[in-house]
C-alpha cells in the first residue's frame, strides 16, 4: 500500500501556507494604501452579510465536491461489478441445456426384452411398466445416518434411533423395501437438488445463486414426461416446486407452503400430513397418479437447533410415524419413495460438499415383492454412507422405467440395481435391459451435446466410445450365447465413464473471460492506489491551523482570489469522473458498433472494452493532471512498509488451502503485530502521558483481539484441531444458557466504554449523554431480552407460552430495537448539533471568557454516533457470542483511533489497513467462515415473521458481513477523531482513507480471483478456493455500497452539521 501522507498532522504544507500568506500580505498593503488610517472593518451588518454569503458559497462548494466524490465511488463500484461479473462468467461453471425431449415411441435402442403393449404408456414406453402410481416423499435434509439405528447407547447421538422404520422394513422385508445412501452432487441447496432429481443432470455451481428465486425448468424432466403422458400430479409442501414446475400440478388438490421460514418447524409438515392421507383413501385414488410430498421440518430443525437437539429427535419420530402410516394406505400398484434431497453438517446447515451435506437417504417400498439383492451381503442396509451408495441422478431412470415413461433426454443417471434385480436377485435379463436402454439414452445425449459444443468424442481404449462398442459386441455375440451378467457390467462401466467425462466437460473454464476479469480488477486496484497516493506538496493535508483559516477567510471576504492551484484537491474527483464516463461512453459506443457490424454477438467483450477504456482514461488522468507518479506508490516509512506486508502476505497466503482454512486464526497474528509495533512507537513519544496512553491502548487492542478469539466457529477442514464455541456445541445451532451473559455484559459495559472515550476530549456533551446513556442502553437491554426469550423458546423454559406468542414477542422486540437505532438513530444523527457545550465565565465585570467543551473533537465525537447505531443493529442480529464480538470490535475501533492520534500516524495507510483486518477478523468471530453453510439464514426471521423483500436479504447481509460493514462505517473516525471544525479537506481526506480501506479488500478479491483461476483443477477448488473468492467478491461489493450510502453520506451530514455551527473550513 502507498503511504497516505508525508505531512505531519499539525504542520501545514509550506507551499499552501506561503501562497495564502503572500496573498494576505498583498491585500493588506493594498487596503492600507487606499484607506490610510481607515479600519479594515466595515459596518457590522455588512460584515454579517458577507460572512453569510461566504458560508453559503462554501456550503454550496462542499455539496458540489461531495457530488463528484460520490460519483467517483459509484463509478468505481461499477468497475468492480464489471470485473467480478466477467471473471465469474468464465469461472463458475455452466452447462448447455438441450431442448430435445425423449419420446415414448422412439427408444434410443431396440429393447433387449419384449413385452405386451411396448412403446406405449399403458405397457411401458422403453421397459415393462411396474407401477401405475407413485407417492414420492422428500424429507428435506434427511441424512443417511438419521435412518441407521445405533445399538450402543453410549455411542448414539440424540438423533439416532428416532427414525428406525426405514431400516427395519428393509431388513425384515427385503423384497418389498430397500434403503441405500443417496449421494447428492454439490452444491447441496434444495433447488439444485430438485433439478438433479427430476432431470438426471448434474448441477453447475452458477445455479446456486438462484436457490431462493428458482426459475422454471424447461429441459426434459420426469414431471414434464408425466404431464405430457396424461398423468395427474399433486404437490404438497415446499413451494420451491411451484417455481420450478408452474402449471404442472392439480390446482384443487395441491398445497404449497413457504419454504424459507427456518424457524417454523411444523406448518409445512402438518400441511402435508393433513392433505396426503385423504388422497390415499380408495375412493379418491382416481383423482391422482403421482403425489409428491416435500416436508421441511427436519431441515428447519437442523437450521434452527442443529442435529443434536430434542427438536430433531421429535421431528424424526414424527417422520417415522408418518411413513409407517403411509405404507399401510398404499396399494400394490403404487410405489412409495422416501428420500432426502441432501444432508446437513454438524450445525444443521448445508450448501457445500462435505460428506455430511451430500449423504442423504433413499428408501423404496412396494407391497409387491419386486426388489432384490444381487449378493447376500447386500441384504442388510449399509452401515455407513460410504458403502454401496447410489447417485441421486440414478433416481430419474429408475422412476421413469418403473412408471413406464421415457427417460428424460438429458439424463446421466443409471438404474438402481436393487430396483430391477428381481425378488431373488438374479433377474439379470431385466437388469441388462434396463441398463441398455438407459445407456443408449446417455449415448444419444452425449452425442447431441458434443455436436452442439463442436467437440470431438474420443475413441481411445477406455473411452465411452470403446466401452459402448464392447457392450454392443456382447449384445450380438458371434459365437457364445448372450450373457446378461457381462452385458450389465459392460453397460455399467459405460455409464460410469460417461458420467466422469461429463463432469470433466462441465468443469471447463472460459479462461479468456477469467483473464480479462483479472485484468479489469487489477486496473481498478491501480486506480485506487494512484488515487490514495500523495505528494509532499498536497495542500489538503492541513488539519487545524487557525491562522491559515483566518487568513484564507479574510481574503475571501475581501474578494481576493487565491492562486488557481490552491485547493486543486477540490476538483480531482470531478476530473476523474469526467474522464472515466466520457472515455467509457466513447469506448462502449465504438465496441458496440464493432460487435453489431461483425455480428459476433460477443457483447460481454464490448462491456469489457468499455470498462477497460474507462479505467485506462482515469489512470492517465491521475498520472497527468492529477500530478501523480508511480513513485508515489512506494512506501517511504515503516508504517507504509507494514501496510504492504499485511496486504501482500495475505494475498500470497490465499494460494494455500491450509492458509485459507485457518485464516481466522492467522488474522489474530496480524492484529497482534500491529499492537506490538504501535506500542513500540508509543515509547518514542515526547511526553510521559503520551507514552503511557499509547502503550495502554496498544495493549488493550491486543487483549481485546485475544478475548474475541474465544468466539469461534470451526469449519469441517479444521477438525479435530478446533473447538467451536459460537454455539452450544459443534452439533448445535443454538446458544448455550451461559452465553446469555454476553449480551447482558454488552448492555452493562459498552455505553460506559463509549462515554469514557468521549470524555477524553470532553466531548460527552450535546446529544451524546442522552443517546448513549439512554437510547443505546435501552436498545442493548432489549437485545439482551430478545436472546433470553429466544433461549427460553429453544430450551422450553416457558412451556405455558405458545410458539406463536414467542414469535410475535420476538419480532416486536427486534423491530423496536431496529426502529430505535436505525430510524430514530439516523434521524437524530442527521439533525443533531455537534457534541459540544458552551460555558461562559468572567474574571471581572467587563470581560467574559467563553469555553467550548468538545471543540477539539467536534468532528469525530458527533460522527461516532453513526457507527454506534450500526453496531447496535448488528448486535441484535448476531447470536449472543456474536454480539460480544461486535461490542469488542467497536471498543477496538476506539482504541485504534486513539493509537493513531497518539502516535501521530492518522494520515498513514496503516490505520485503514488495520481497520480492514479488524473487519475480516470479526467476520469470523461472529460465527462465519468462508463456506456457504455458515450463512445464518435464520437471522432473516429475527425482526420478521415471514420472508419480505428486500428486508429479509438485507437482514441476512447485515448479519453475515457485520464485521466489514461496521469497519467501513467506522472508517471516517480515523480521519475525524480529535479534529476541530477548522479541519480542511475533511471530505477528501475521508475519501482517500476510504480508498486505502477499499484497496485492501480489492487486493484480496484480486488475489482470490487469480489463485482460484490458477488452481482451477485443484482438488479443493470448490471446497476452499471458490468459496473464498466468492466471499472476497461479495465483501468488496458490500464495502463499496456501504462506503457510498452510509460512510460518505454520514460524513456529508457531519460536515454540514458542524459547519452550520462553526462555519465551513473550506
Amino acid at each position: 500500500m502507498p503511504p497516505a501522507s508525508r505531512n505531519s498532522k499539525l504542520k501545514a504544507p509550506p507551499t499552501d501556507f506561503q501562497k495564502i500568506a503572500a496573498e494576505w500580505a498583498k491585500a493588506k498593503r493594498k487596503k492600507d494604501s487606499e484607506s490610510g488610517a481607515k479600519s479594515l472593518a466595515k459596518p457590522s451588518n455588512a460584515n454579517e452579510a458577507q460572512r453569510t454569503e461566504l458560508e453559503r458559497r462554501r456550503k454550496s462548494a462542499f455539496e458540489f465536491r461531495f457530488s463528484w466524490t460520490a460519483g467517483f465511488w459509484i463509478w468505481l463500484l461499477c468497475m468492480h461489478v464489471a470485473g467480478i461479473a466477467l471473471f465469474t462468467s468464465g469461472f463458475l461453471l455452466t452447462r448447455l441445456v438441450l431442448d430435445e425431449r425423449s419420446e415414448c415411441a422412439s427408444p434410443p435402442i431396440e429393447p433387449l426384452i419384449k413385452w405386451k403393449s411396448s412403446r406405449s404408456i399403458d405397457g411401458g414406453c422403453w421397459h415393462p411398466k411396474s407401477f401405475d402410481k407413485a407417492v414420492i416423499v422428500i424429507i428435506d435434509a434427511l441424512r443417511y445416518d438419521f435412518t441407521v439405528p445405533v445399538e450402543d447407547s453410549t455411542k448414539a447421538e440424540v438423533y439416532h434411533n428416532a427414525f428406525p422404520f426405514l431400516y427395519e422394513s428393509a431388513v425384515q422385508s427385503p423384497k418389498n423395501a430397500f434403503l441405500l445412501p443417496f449421494i447428492a452432487d454439490p452444491p447441496t441447496s434444495t433447488l439444485q437438488r430438485l433439478k438433479g432429481l427430476t432431470t438426471g443432470t448434474l448441477p453447475t455451481f452458477i445455479d446456486l445463486g438462484s436457490n431462493f428465486a428458482g426459475t422454471a425448468i424447461e429441459e426434459d424432466n420426469l414431471l414434464m414426461q408425466l404431464r405430457d403422458h396424461g398423468k395427474r400430479i399433486v404437490h404438497l409442501g415446499d413451494d420451491t416446486w411451484m417455481s420450478l414446475f408452474p402449471d404442472y400440478f392439480q390446482p384443487n388438490l395441491s398445497r404449497a407452503y413457504d419454504s424459507f421460514n427456518v424457524w417454523d418447524l411444523h406448518t409445512v409438515d402438518n400441511g402435508v400430513l393433513e392433505h396426503i392421507f385423504p388422497l390415499m383413501k380408495p375412493e379418491r385414488k382416481g383423482e391422482w397418479d403421482i403425489t409428491i410430498g416435500h416436508l421441511l421440518g427436519v431441515d428447519h430443525a437442523g437450521h434452527r437447533y442443529g442435529p443434536n437437539h430434542p427438536a430433531m429427535t421429535a421431528k424424526l419420530q414424527q417422520m417415522d410415524d408418518f411413513i409407517r402410516q403411509l405404507t399401510q394406505t398404499i396399494d400394490e400398484d403404487t410405489l412409495l419413495v422416501v428420500m432426502g434431497d441432501h444432508g446437513m453438517d454438524g450445525k444443521g446447515d448445508h450448501g457445500g460438499e462435505s460428506d455430511d451435506e451430500i449423504e442423504a437417504a433413499l428408501w423404496m417400498y412396494s407391497k409387491q415383492p419386486i426388489f432384490g439383492r444381487t449378493q447376500p451381503d447386500f441384504a442388510i442396509p449399509p452401515a455407513t454412507a460410504k458403502i454401496r451408495p447410489v447417485n441421486q441422478i440414478d433416481l430419474v431412470p429408475t422412476l421413469a422405467l418403473f412408471l413406464g415413461i421415457p427417460i428424460p433426454y438429458n439424463n446421466l443417471g443409471r438404474p438402481i440395481e436393487e430396483a430391477f434385480a428381481g425378488p431373488n436377485g438374479n433377474d439379470w435379463d431385466r437388469l441388462a435391459a434396463a441398463s441398455a436402454v438407459t445407456s443408449a439414452g446417455i449415448r444419444r445425449y452425449q452425442a447431441s451435446y458434443f455436436d452442439a459444443r463442436g467437440l470431438q468424442q474420443s475413441s481411445a481404449p477406455g473411452s465411452p466410445a470403446s466401452l459402448w462398442k464392447h457392450a454392443e459386441d456382447l449384445v450380438n455375440p458371434s459365437e457364445n450365447p448372450r450373457k446378461s451378467t457381462a452385458l450389465y457390467a459392460a453397460y455399467t462401466a459405460y455409464q460410469k465413464e460417461t458420467l466422469k467425462i461429463c463432469k470433466d466437460l462441465w468443469a471447463r473454464f472460459n479462461v479468456p473471460n477469467m483473464v480479462l476479469g483479472i485484468v479489469m480488477m487489477a486496473m481498478g486496484l491501480v486506480v485506487l492506489l494512484l488515487y490514495v497516493s500523495r505528494d509532499e506538496d498536497e495542500d489538503f493535508a492541513v488539519l487545524d491551523d487557525v491562522e491559515l483559516d483566518f487568513a484564507e477567510k479574510s481574503l475571501e471576504l475581501q474578494g481576493v482570489a487565491g492562486d488557481a492551484d490552491v485547493g486543486s484537491y477540490k476538483t480531482l474527483t470531478k476530473s476523474l469522473v469526467k474522464a472515466g464516463v466520457l472515455s467509457g461512453l466513447a469506448t462502449g459506443l465504438l465496441s458496440s458498433v464493432l460487435v453489431a457490424f461483425t455480428g459476433s454477438e460477443e457483447w460481454i467483450w464490448a462491456g469489457a472494452a468499455t470498462t477497460i477504456g474507462s479505467m485506462a482514461s482515469v489512470i492517465i488522468t491521475l498520472l497527468s493532471s492529477g500530478g501523480k507518479s508511480l513513485f508515489n506508490l512506494l512506501p517511504n516509512n515503516f508504517w507504509g512498509c507494514l501496510s504492504i506486508i499485511f496486504a501482500a502476505s495475505q494475498s500470497i497466503g490465499f494460494a494455500s488451502n491450509s492458509y485459507t482454512i485457518w485464516e481466522d486464526s492467522i488474522s489474530l497474528f496480524f492484529l497482534a503485530t500491529f499492537g506490538i509495533t504501535s506500542a513500540m512507537a508509543a515509547l518514542q513519544r515526547p511526553s510521559a502521558h503520551e507514552r503511557t496512553m499509547g502503550i495502554y491502548h496498544s495493549l488493550l487492542f491486543m487483549v481485546l483481539s485475544r478475548v474475541a478469539s474465544f468466539s469461534k466457529l470451526c469449519r469441517e477442514e479444521q477438525m479435530p484441531y478446533c473447538k467451536s464455541t459460537y454455539y452450544a456445541s459443534a452439533n448445535s445451532s443454538t446458544s448455550a444458557p451461559w452465553q446469555l451473559l454476553v449480551p447482558l455484559a454488552v448492555f452493562l459495559i459498552l455505553p460506559a466504554i463509549a462515554k469514557s472515550y468521549l470524555q477524553i476530549s470532553r466531548s460527552y456533551e450535546g446529544l451524546a449523554p442522552m443517546w448513549i446513556g439512554y437510547g443505546l442502553r435501552a436498545a442493548l437491554l432489549l437485545s439482551a431480552g430478545y436472546w433470553a426469550l429466544d433461549a427460553a423458546s429453544n430450551h422450553d423454559w416457558l412451556t405455558s407460552v405458545s410458539e406463536t406468542t414467542f414469535k410475535t414477542i420476538h419480532a416486536s422486540i427486534a423491530q423496536t430495537v431496529l426502529a430505535l437505532v436505525l430510524v430514530a438513530g439516523s434521524t437524530a444523527f442527521i439533525w443533531a448539533p455537534p457534541c459540544i457545550s458552551i460555558i461562559t465565565s468572567s474574571t471581572n465585570s467587563r470581560t467574559a471568557q467563553v469555553t467550548v467543551l468538545g471543540y477539539g473533537n467536534s468532528n469525530g465525537a458527533r460522527y461516532l454516533l453513526l457507527p454506534i447505531n450500526i453496531a447496535c443493529a448488528c448486535i441484535l442480529l448476531s447470536k449472543p457470542m456474536g454480539s460480544g464480538a461486535i461490542a469488542i470490535m467497536l471498543w477496538q475501533v476506539l482504541a485504534l483511533v486513539e493509537i493513531l492520534d497518539i502516535n501521530n500516524i492518522t494520515t498513514e495507510t496503516i490505520g485503514p489497513i488495520t481497520l480492514a483486518l479488524l473487519g475480516n477478523y470479526h467476520y469470523f468471530k461472529t460465527g462465519h467462515q468462508a463456506v456457504l453453510s455458515s450463512i445464518q439464514w435464520d437471522s432473516a426471521f429475527i425482526p420478521l415473521l415471514t420472508i419480505r423483500y428486500p428486508w429479509s436479504p438485507l437482514v441476512v447481509a447485515l448479519n453475515h458481513f457485520a464485521g466489514q460493514i461496521l469497519a467501513c462505517v467506522a472508517l471516517p473516525l480515523l480521519v475525524l477523531w480529535k479534529t476541530s471544525p477548522k479541519r480542511k479537506g475533511v471530505l477528501e481526506s475521508v475519501s482517500r482513507a476510504l480508498g486505502v480501506f477499499v484497496a485492501f479488500y480489492a487486493v484480496q478479491s484480486l488475489a482470490t480471483m487469480a489463485w482460484a483461476a490458477h488452481l482451477r483443477r485443484h482438488l479443493m477448488l470448490y471446497r476452499v478456493f471458490s468459496p473464498r473468492f466468492m466471499m472476497a467478491a461479495a465483501v468488496l461489493l458490500i464495502v463499496d455500497l456501504v462506503a457510498i450510502f452510509v460512510a460518505l453520506l454520514g460524513v456529508r451530514t457531519n460536515v454540514i452539521a458542524v459547519g452550520e455551527v462553526f462555519g465551513f473550513a473550506d
